[in-house]
C-alpha cells in the first residue's frame, strides 16, 4: 500500500514548472486546458465576503469607508451621481448669487491648473495638487466601469457561449474588460504620442528641450486617467475584494512599480517617456486577454491564431521597446539642456545626475517583470505545439491545487 501510495504521488517540480501548470496564475492559468463549458459551480458571493462593512446598512458613509464602491457599480454610480449633481448646481444656481465665482467641485470632473499665458487656441496645462483631486474621482469612475461592464455585458455573454461555473465567469470578466480598456487607452496613447515629437519611438525627443512642464490638455488628461485605473487596480489587490490569485505577489509587484513610474514621471515633467511606456504596455495587453478569452471559450482553432499573432507583438512591444527606451535612459539623458541638468523644483526641473538611474530603475525593473512573463509564454506555446498530454487535461483555471491535494490524499 505504501509503494502503491508513493507512485501516485506526482514528482517534485521546481518553481517554474509549479507556475507553468497552476491554474490559479494569470498567465499561465488562463492558457491551461479547460473544463466543458456547461460544468457548474456553486456560486461564489465574492462581493459581500471580501468588503468591510458587509452586513451593515447601505448608505453614503458605509460606501465610501467600507470600500464597497469599488466592487459594487450601484455603490460607484451613486459617489459619482453626488459630484455630477454638486457640480451641476454650482454651476447653475452659483450665478443669480454672485457671477464669476469659481466652481470648488470642476477639479473632481475636469484637469485644472492651466497655463495663463497658453493661447485659448492651443491651451497647456500643468501639474497641480488638484490633480489628486481628478485621480480620486476617476479611481470611482473606472471601478464603476469595470464592474458594470463585467457584470451587466461580460458575464451575461459568458453564460451564451456557455461558461457556468462561477470563478470562470469571473476570470472571462476580468479578461474581457482588460481587452475594453487595453484596446481604447493603447489607441489612445497612440493618438496622443503621434501629436508629439516622439512619434513611434523618437526617443531623441524625450530628453530634448527639458522639462515638458506644459501638456496639451488630452496628454494630461489621459496621464491622471491612466494613474487613476492603476490604483484602483492596487486597491483590489491589496484590499483583498475579489478571490487572490496564487500569482498575488508578482501582481502586486507590477502594479506598484507602474505606478512608481507614472507618479515619478509626472512629477518630473517625463510624461513623452510616460506615454511611450504605457504604449508598449497596453497594446500587447489587448492582445494577450484576448487569447484568454478564447481560451476560455474552448475555440482551439482561432486561441492557436491568436496566441500564434499575440507571441511576436509582445516580443516586439514588452521587449523591443523596452530595452529601446532603456537605451535611450542610459545614452540620451545628456542630450537634454545643461540647464536643466540641476535639481530646482521651482523651475520644473529635477535631472541632477542620479536621476538617470532614478528613471531607469522601474522601466528596468518592468522589462524584468515581462521577461519572466515571456519564459511561462513561451513555455505555454511550447507545451500546445509538443505536449500533447497537456492539451488533454481537464483540470480548469478555476480549481486549487490544494483541492486536488486533499483528493489525492484520500486515494492515498
Amino acid at each position: 500500500m505504501a509503494n502503491k501510495s508513493v507512485n501516485r504521488r506526482r514528482p517534485r517540480s521546481g518553481t517554474l514548472q509549479k507556475i507553468e501548470i497552476d491554474p490559479d496564475h494569470h498567465l499561465a492559468g488562463a492558457f491551461r486546458p479547460q473544463t466543458p463549458l456547461d460544468t457548474q459551480s456553486p456560486a461564489t458571493p465574492l462581493t459581500k465576503s471580501r468588503i468591510g462593512g458587509a452586513g451593515k446598512p447601505e448608505g453614503f458613509w458605509n460606501d465610501l469607508t467600507s470600500l464597497r464602491w469599488v466592487i459594487v457599480p450601484t455603490s460607484s454610480l451613486k459617489l459619482l451621481i453626488i459630484a455630477v449633481l454638486l457640480w451641476s448646481n454650482w454651476e447653475i444656481l452659483t450665478p443669480f448669487i454672485a457671477k464669476g465665482l469659481y466652481n470648488p467641485f470642476e477639479p473632481l470632473l475636469f484637469i485644472s491648473h492651466r497655463v495663463p499665458t497658453s493661447s485659448i487656441d492651443d491651451p497647456r496645462y500643468q501639474k497641480g495638487c488638484l490633480d489628486l483631486v481628478f485621480v480620486a474621482f476617476y479611481v470611482v469612475f473606472w471601478s464603476f466601469v469595470r464592474q458594470s461592464i463585467t457584470l451587466w455585458l461580460l458575464k451575461p455573454l459568458a453564460r451564451r457561449f456557455g461558461i457556468r461555473k462561477e470563478l470562470k465567469l469571473d476570470r472571462f470578466g476580468e479578461q474581457g474588460y482588460a481587452v475594453v480598456y487595453f484596446a481604447f487607452t493603447g489607441l489612445w496613447g497612440l493618438r496622443i504620442m503621434s501629436q508629439h515629437p516622439t512619434w513611434w519611438y523618437q526617443t531623441e525627443y524625450f530628453w530634448i528641450d527639458y522639462p515638458h512642464w506644459d501638456m496639451m490638455p488630452e496628454l494630461k488628461r489621459y496621464y491622471l486617467m491612466q494613474a487613476a485605473y492603476w490604483v484602483q487596480q492596487l486597491l483590489v489587490l491589496v484590499f483583498r475584494l475579489e478571490k487572490p490569485r496564487k500569482d498575488y505577489n508578482e501582481l502586486v509587484a507590477h502594479h506598484l512599480v507602474t505606478l512608481w513610474l507614472v507618479g515619478w514621471s509626472y512629477l518630473i515633467n517625463l510624461t513623452r517617456i510616460g506615454n511611450a511606456v504605457y504604449v508598449s504596455m497596453d497594446i500587447p495587453d489587448t492582445f494577450l486577454a484576448f487569447s484568454k478569452i478564447l481560451n476560455y471559450l474552448q475555440l482551439e482553432r482561432a486561441k492557436v491564431v491568436s496566441f500564434a499573432i499575440f507571441i511576436p507583438i509582445w516580443t516586439y512591444f514588452r521587449h523591443y521597446l523596452n530595452i529601446v527606451m532603456l537605451w535611450s535612459v542610459w545614452t540620451q539623458f545628456d542630450l537634454m539642456p545643461e540647464t536643466s541638468k540641476r535639481w530646482s523644483p521651482e523651475d520644473g526641473v529635477w535631472m541632477i545626475w542620479w536621476m538617470k538611474y532614478q528613471i531607469f530603475a522601474p522601466i528596468f525593473l518592468l522589462h524584468l517583470l515581462n521577461l519572466f512573463w515571456y519564459y511561462l509564454i513561451i513555455r505555454i506555446a511550447h507545451r500546445a505545439i509538443v505536449d500533447a498530454k497537456g492539451t488533454t487535461d481537464i483540470r480548469s483555471d478555476d480549481e486549487d491545487d490544494d483541492d486536488e491535494n486533499q483528493v489525492e490524499e484520500k486515494e492515498d
